[in-house]
């Protein structure tokens, strides 16, 4: 457990699917401020050019064709080859920790959450208070994404393959959450949180 700037960083992480997205939201709307990572990198990769270019060197440029990144092309080059994603992560991980960190800067809250899908995986979570992860089933998992944005089965098979289990995150984690829809899931938060000392409704 650490902390940085004088505030206290709390970790939310899990696998495509589990419901991360959703557990900060009602962390959101509860008073702690929400820092999403996948959405940041997501603009980093529209607004930086440094970080386009190096994507366009390493991937070629049909992965901005028409002007626009191509997030289809980029995720079967990199879901398929491990090389790939561990480069691209190397690009963007730096460039994703020094916008957080200017996001940090302008909290007032002494308790902020940081939603990341590769919170372990990329180092972030050394720079957390205490770290939740949220789990779900592989199938409700993969119901949801299909949901979401349509995709093949096969293709989010390989994107979990990419990321640690819940296993994995679970050995590391200081706190999980069951998100498999016949738990309730505030409760679970809001316990947390007061286990934390984090919790602004109490």
């Amino acid at each position: 457990m650490s902390m940085m700037q004088d505030k206290r960083i709390i970790g939310l992480t899990g696998g495509i699917g589990s419901g991360k997205s959703l557990i900060a939201r009602m962390c959101a709307l509860m008073g702690l401020p929400a820092y999403d990572a996948d959405s940041a990198a997501k603009s980093l990769y529209i607004t930086n050019q440094s970080l386009k270019d190096s994507v366009i060197e390493l991937f070629g440029e049909e992965a901005y064709a028409g002007g626009q990144l191509q997030r289809s092309y980029l995720a079967e080059k990199v879901f398929s080859d491990g090389a790939l994603l561990h480069e691209l992560n190397r690009l963007v991980h730096p460039l994703v920790a020094e916008h957080f960190h200017q996001w940090l800067q302008a909290q007032s809250s002494f308790f902020v959450i940081r939603e990341a899908a590769i919170l372990f995986e990329s180092g972030s979570y050394k720079d957390c208070f205490a770290v939740i992860t949220v789990a779900a089933p592989e199938e409700v998992r993969i119901d949801r994404v299909k949901t979401r944005d349509g995709s093949a089965v096969e293709t989010i098979k390989a994107r979990m393959d990419k990321q640690w289990t819940d296993e994995q995150r679970r050995a590391k984690a200081d706190y999980e959450i069951i998100n498999d829809d016949r738990q309730l899931v505030l409760p679970q938060l809001e316990g947390i949180l007061q286990s934390i000392g984090a919790n602004p409704i109490s």
